[in-house]
């Protein structure tokens, strides 16, 4: 090197996909302060990601004054449908012959009455407020989802296996259920916004629920009988996210609901994969990582400056859906004559809410993006005081 050149930096300019990988390594590594946080103050690590991404959101705003909302570009929203399909895959999973057969009648009824009750409820209750017709659809689709990591965590850290734990847990599963028909219906239905054509609007939603019945079929019955063969008795991890990047990345493109393709094909592995015992264990093994992502992604679309202004909306959602999973409660144990067996606050036990309550409301905005704040705002609050009061309830309800 001569005295008249200069040394530089051998590094080339930051890309786009550099940044994002880094960005999500920080993500992950966040995610390990916060649960420990969450675990020593016990505190709901849920909301804790989710305050991550508001935070990031404004950082990005305030200092570098670009829009915060996608903080990961284009990869953001892969990564919210990637993480929404995997948890629908192992809802589906919970739906198998095996537990419905066990009080499933009883399971079916109870669910089905808190269901239809509580969305009835929510959705009669906003419109009477005068809330957009959207954000009233789209909600009392939303409040029928239900987290099932809270109970599950309740009742086998009680060891409870009385009738009343047992129906909690195979509601979970039912209720989600019932809540991705429900939105996957409404949403449709939402179309005859967009197109005023009734003709339209009705083959639009034929093709949204139909095809993804379709897709989850063409997925999930080779993958029942092809999971578990290359090493007998469980399937490897490559075959487990072969099957989730398959069901997100063919929904997207053929426009159908993820979530019902997605439920559809983890209950048809469940139910005929009697080649192996666990049919979703390794899925499991790399589901968190995604829902880190999911969550801080959530938080980021937030806008804090709307907050307020979708409070009376949050604090009404909150109280309807609270009465609407009390009074469906009530009436399904009454309706099936159980009630000196069965308490009949048993509806409250369902009130946490979480990941799918979150990536419907991402996935309302995205169509009808006129309501975003205003929706997004809302439901995160709301999933952040359910997260909050959801133990105590539930605990109750096992007592």
């Amino acid at each position: 090197m001569t005295a008249s050149e200069t040394w530089q930096w051998p590094m080339a300019e930051l890309s786009a996909g550099s940044a994002n990988l880094i960005l999500l390594g920080i993500i992950l590594s966040i995610s390990i302060g916060v649960d420990a946080l969450a675990r020593r103050w016990h505190l709901p690590r849920i909301s804790l990601l989710v305050l991550v991404g508001v935070v990031w959101a404004r950082v990005q705003q305030l200092l570098l004054g670009q829009d915060g909302s996608a903080p990961l570009g284009a990869m953001s929203e892969p990564l919210i449908h990637l993480a929404l399909v995997l948890v629908s895959f192992l809802l589906g999973g919970e739906l198998t012959v095996a537990r419905l057969r066990r009080n499933g009648w009883l399971m079916v009824a109870i669910s089905l009455s808190i269901v239809l009750s509580g969305a009835l409820l929510v959705g009669v209750g906003l419109w009477l407020l005068g809330f957009p017709l959207v954000v009233v659809v789209a909600l009392a689709a939303i409040s029928v989802a239900t987290e099932p990591a809270e109970i599950s965590d309740e009742v086998q850290a009680r060891g409870d296996d009385r009738l009343r734990a047992r129906l909690l847990m195979g509601m979970v599963a039912v209720d989600d259920a019932w809540g991705i028909l429900l939105f996957g219906l409404a949403i449709a239905l939402l179309g005859w916004q967009l197109t005023g054509d009734g003709s339209l609007a009705l083959a639009y939603a034929g093709w949204e629920l139909g095809g993804a019945l379709l897709l989850g079929l063409a997925i999930g019955l080779p993958a029942a009988w092809l999971t578990g063969r290359l090493r007998p008795g469980e399937p490897t991890q490559v075959e487990a996210f072969a099957l989730i990047l398959l069901l997100t990345g063919f929904s997207t493109w053929l426009d159908v609901s993820g979530l019902l393709a997605a439920m559809l094909a983890g209950a048809l592995v469940a139910n005929f994969s009697s080649h192996h015992t666990r049919s979703f264990r390794q899925i499991e093994h790399i589901e968190w990582p995604f829902l880190v992502f999911f969550f801080v992604l959530s938080g980021a679309h937030v806008d804090l400056d709307y907050m307020g202004a979708a409070l009376w909306l949050t604090l009404a959602y909150i109280v309807l859906r609270l009465a609407g999973r009390l009074m469906g409660g009530a009436l399904g144990v009454q309706l099936t004559g159980r009630g000196g067996e069965l308490p009949r606050d048993i509806g409250l036990a369902l009130t946490p809410q979480a990941g799918i309550a979150m990536g419907m409301a991402l996935l309302v905005v995205e169509r009808f993006p006129e309501h975003r704040s205003l929706l997004l705002s809302a439901v995160v609050a709301s999933t952040v005081v359910f997260e909050v009061i959801a133990p105590f309830l539930i605990r109750r309800v096992l007592r």
